[in-house]
């Protein structure tokens, strides 16, 4: 079920960190168009009702561009890291260049396919989808874990807020499933 406009402010109330104003339709157009993504439903209804905020862990919306860039193209990056220092490949990228510097253009271009994750919190992302009830995953290079089945279900495990109810089967995430 869609993260609702009340549930949202319910889980932002309960939170232990301090809460902003939310993001208005200019500011979710802006940080949209600037990155080249769309947050998902449900990420979009959180960060209408409240931006969190209080330590470095929580995205700043409204801060540096440079670090929300950081943080957006980590998940890549770390993908790209295993690729060139830990010998990552998938078979479904096709044959691995024997040269470090190809291998990496294969991956880059095959990476550019999967949808961005965007940061919900720390290593936490939500992906940029435009479906409701997706994941949360934690993205550490190619060490990917499902951290919620819907972002309510995130909250309320790593958070203590609210209930959320596992989903029976969680929606996959292209790409970044394959990685669970």
């Amino acid at each position: 079920m869609p993260l609702t406009q009340a549930v949202a402010h319910q889980l932002l109330r309960a939170l232990p960190s301090p809460v902003g104003p939310g993001l208005t339709g200019d500011e979710f157009r802006t940080i949209e168009t600037w990155f080249g993504f769309r947050f998902n439903p449900d990420h979009r209804t959180l960060l209408a009702a409240g931006v969190p905020g209080g330590d470095r862990h929580w995205p700043d919306w409204r801060g540096s561009p440079a670090l929300l860039g950081e943080a957006l193209s980590a998940p890549i990056e770390g993908v790209l890291f295993d690729v060139e220092e830990n010998d990552f490949w998938l078979t479904s990228w096709g044959i691995k260049p024997s040269s470090t510097d190809k291998a990496i253009g294969v991956a880059r271009r095959a990476l550019a396919q999967a949808p961005v994750l965007v940061p919900v919190h720390g290593h936490r992302y939500a992906p940029a989808l435009d479906l409701a009830d997706l994941p949360v995953l934690s993205v550490m290079q190619t060490d990917v874990v499902r951290y919620g089945d819907t972002l309510a279900d995130y909250f309320h495990r790593e958070f203590g807020v609210g209930t959320a109810e596992p989903l029976s089967s969680p929606k996959p995430v292209p790409f970044w499933s394959t990685l669970l």
